[in-house]
């Protein structure tokens, strides 16, 4: 196996035919052209990863590599071509294991998006250890889950620390504002996962659980955010937000790799703001019917997704509330230019892979917040237009 300092590549995005995937090449290709890491783009097919290249206008010398996760010796050898894997094929449950198996064999980094809880456990459970020991930092839900919200909680823990000598044992996730649309392959997450929980329903547990990726840690009693509720803090009414399920496993996940920063008694959920008074109200209660069905009658099909101008002109603002039971307050906010879930999405995945080469974590099966921490903030404030700042 060739060492990691000499292999060809830096980065290699796996999946760039694909719908975000193509975004994530397009970034790379507009954003370090000329400069930066070294990377690849990867997927099923020649042909089509020369058209995109030629369609997202990325260099003619663009290197291509031909991998399929079908066919496991073609997962070996990208692992082992390059230093960091970004992928973008899901839902992870279905394409995601053998390549991440040959990049926790191989030591190769690797970032993806996904939000699958059950499988990210799954594979928390059987490869942990195994990249522990070759040093492989697999970053899952390095995109829009979770990122704003796992290092959201963790800047503001750090602003806690800073201003008060103690990190805030409740913080609160709020979504002030968003603008952005699903795509296919969110949506084909979701039905595999309901088909997972149908073939073994032990993943109920996982699924349910605020604590589904801290195996061994069991924390106190979390506030769930599962029905309208009338903030008096923030004097408005906030709603189920979609995203909490996967999002708040990921910030408990962070507290508990780092050796719980936020406390072993930390408490978070997150919820969609609306408005004050009775409008507030009604739409708060809208928001929770629709998450009933967040897809309607036609879901869209993998490999669709937002235009170019409803990805320009989306965006997104998430207040988190550190809470002390002596009345104290702390309030930090993130924001985001570019649709959420696609232009932002693409962005971060991106920054991630990147700071991935220069991470001195040690390995194992981790989140954004855990291996990277500030290091990642610095990048996305630097390049990906998302700020971060605490708010008084």
């Amino acid at each position: 196996m060739t060492a990691k300092a000499d292999r060809p590549f830096d980065i290699v995005v796996y999946g760039a035919t694909g719908y975000t995937g193509r975004l994530v090449a397009e970034y790379l290709a507009h954003h370090y052209q000329g400069k930066g890491p070294k990377w690849a783009m990867a997927g099923r097919s020649a042909d089509k990863l020369a058209e995109v290249r030629d369609l997202i206008g990325a260099p003619a010398d663009t290197p291509l590599v031909v991998a399929n996760s079908d066919d496991p010796a073609s997962m070996k050898a990208l692992a082992e071509s390059t230093r960091v894997v970004v992928t973008t094929v899901g839902p992870y449950q279905l394409y995601g294991e053998p390549l991440l198996a040959a990049c926790v064999a191989a030591g190769t980094d690797y970032a993806d998006l996904c939000g699958e809880p059950a499988w990210m456990r799954q594979m928390a459970d059987k490869y942990h250890e195994a990249a522990k020991a070759s040093g492989a930092r697999i970053s899952f839900s390095s995109g829009f889950d979770s990122i704003p919200f796992d290092l959201g909680v963790f800047m503001l823990q750090q602003e806690a620390i800073r201003r008060f000598g103690g990190p805030a044992p409740r913080v609160k996730g709020r979504v002030r504002a968003m603008q952005g649309t699903f795509s296919g392959g969110t949506a084909a997450s979701l039905t595999e996962t309901m088909k997972a929980v149908a073939r073994d329903p032990s993943l109920i547990k996982v699924l349910q659980s605020p604590f589904g990726l801290t195996p061994g840690f069991e924390g106190p009693s979390q506030p769930l955010g599962l029905v309208p509720e009338y903030d008096e803090a923030l004097g408005k009414w906030a709603a189920p937000f979609i995203m909490a399920t996967i999002n708040v496993k990921n910030v408990h996940r962070t507290n508990f790799l780092l050796g719980h920063p936020y406390g072993s008694d930390f408490r978070y959920d997150e919820m969609m703001l609306t408005s004050p008074g009775e409008l507030g109200e009604k739409a708060a209660h809208a928001i929770g019917e629709m998450l009933k069905n967040p897809f309607g009658a036609k879901p869209p099909k993998p490999g669709e997704g937002p235009s170019k101008e409803e990805r320009e002109n989306g965006f997104y603002d998430v207040l988190f509330v550190g809470e002390w039971p002596d009345g104290r307050s702390l309030h930090y906010g993130v924001k985001g230019r570019y649709d959420p879930g696609y232009g932002s999405t693409s962005r971060m995945i991106a920054e991630t892979g990147i700071a991935l080469l220069s991470c001195t974590a040690g390995g194992g099966i981790s989140t954004p917040g855990a291996l990277l921490g500030e290091a990642l903030v610095q990048r996305l404030r630097d390049h990906a237009e998302i700020s971060f700042a605490a708010e008084d």
